[in-house]
């Protein structure tokens, strides 16, 4: 049987994500990350994974290409979708890990420069193809699909506590809050941005924000448009991220121990997605899980007579290690395509 050519990937940002995501392609035999772009210089960029990753040596800097066992990447200074030549790489598709590029527009440039689907590693801006999240609407994806996103690791976290859930237990509405890291795009010191109480110091703050994930729930989940309150309150925490789920249950005799069990469950059907925690954990004891979802059964709290509070964790390594599940299931769709 002759061995199938790897995936070839693109990757424009090369921040924590496009790290990840590098790292984690270079211990799988089925993706090839052949090009890089980002603004930052090589020999930087080097330094950085280098820093993060457990056996350093195994990524070396061979002039302009970043190179492993598995992948030779050549490293583009470039910060723009228009400006990036993927036709020259013949990438079979594009990770957008920026967290910046996220509307058509800028899709549409990856698609006229070469790249035959582009993934977004958060949220879109606009109405695209798909937003497909593993271990929910897989099934929903098609072949036809160019502009496709992931969700975010907060969406994706919130999206599979609720679909395990949701066929146990009548929900009438609920709220989330996630209690998140600090991210890339905050100041360390207080610095005029976009926006009051992210002008302020990441770094010694506790600065409430706003959440995208209540806007693009109906897509995943239809049956809870409009019924989630989503919030995020960032944290001066480096890594690990905690989602704070309050639902209201139609029936009031739902226990702690029911939806325990139910995600207990769950974590069986989906293993490498969804986890199930017994211990009292804490926010860096989740750093380096590649899982999407870590329920902490401790965190189960009734309130009344029909308010459910669960805890959760999370971090970034999931979400990088679900956008490289979606390459695959969109590699699968388009050999199966061919093949029809």
């Amino acid at each position: 049987m002759t061995q199938q050519a790897p995936i070839r990937v693109g990757i424009m940002g090369f921040g924590q994500t496009g790290r990840q995501i590098f790292e984690l392609a270079s211990h799988s035999s089925d993706i090839e990350v052949v090009a890089i772009a980002d603004i930052g210089k090589p020999d930087i960029l080097h330094y950085l994974l280098s820093s993060e990753v457990e056996e350093p040596e195994r990524h070396r800097l061979e002039g302009n290409f970043l190179v492993n066992g598995r992948c030779r990447a050549r490293l583009m200074e470039i910060d723009r979708p228009a400006e990036m030549p993927w036709d020259i790489f013949g990438v079979d598709v594009v990770i957008d890990s920026t967290g910046k590029y996220r509307d058509r527009g800028a899709m549409e440039s990856h698609l006229g420069n070469g790249a035959p689907r582009v993934l977004l590693r958060t949220l879109p801006t606009d109405h695209i193809d798909r937003i497909v999240i593993p271990g929910i609407n897989d099934a929903s994806a098609a072949a036809s699909d160019r502009m496709v996103s992931a969700g975010s690791a907060t969406t994706s976290a919130l999206a599979l506590l609720l679909n395990s859930l949701a066929p146990e237990f009548a929900i009438e509405c609920g709220s989330m809050n996630t209690i998140h890291a600090f991210t890339s795009d905050q100041a360390l010191q207080d610095y005029a941005g976009s926006d009051f109480r992210r002008s302020r110091s990441a770094a010694k703050n506790i600065i409430p924000n706003t959440h995208e994930a209540g806007m693009w729930l109906g897509q995943i989940l239809p049956e809870f448009d409009g019924k989630i309150l989503t919030s995020a309150l960032n944290v001066p925490v480096q890594e690990g991220c905690l989602l704070d789920v309050n639902l209201v249950m139609k029936d009031s005799a739902v226990t702690v121990e029911d939806v325990n069990e139910a995600m207990r469950a769950a974590a069986q059907r989906h293993p490498g997605i969804i986890g199930v925690v017994e211990d009292p954990i804490v926010s860096s004891d989740v750093i380096g899980n590649p899982l999407s979802l870590l329920f902490d059964t401790k965190g189960t709290i009734k309130a009344g007579e029909s308010i459910i509070k669960t805890l959760s964790w999370y971090e970034n390594l999931g979400h990088a290690a679900r956008l490289l599940d979606v390459v695959r299931l969109y590699n699968t769709l388009d050999q199966q395509r061919e093949v029809a």
